[in-house]
């Protein structure tokens, strides 16, 4: 499988919305899944969640997927409740991840 790593900083939120934007666009669109890894970050606000939901809505349309890794209980705990954890795949280590990827 086709795929890209991108490390979160430690937070998404209004201060760096745009550039992990910047960033990850660019990813999906050469055609390549993502794996987000989440392990650094603690903290998701609403624009980083609509960065999230932004990405997934373009990788699905381009017949792709992403893949977190490494998300906080807290971090997880947001995505529960506003439903985005449903969104994404998401696995405890980078090796799980790519364990799947790997098939």
């Amino acid at each position: 499988m086709n795929f890209e790593t991108y490390l979160l900083g430690k937070r998404l939120d209004s201060a760096n919305y745009r550039q992990v934007q910047n960033e990850i666009l660019p990813i999906l669109e050469k055609g390549c899944n993502l794996v987000i890894d989440m392990t650094p970050c603690t903290y998701i606000s609403s624009a980083g969640l609509r960065v999230m939901l932004y990405s997934r809505k373009v990788a699905a349309s381009k017949g792709l997927n992403i893949y977190l890794v490494g998300v906080n209980e807290h971090v997880k705990d947001v995505m529960d409740i506003t439903g985005f954890a449903g969104f994404f795949k998401m696995f405890s280590t980078m090796e799980a991840c790519l364990e799947e990827l790997k098939d």
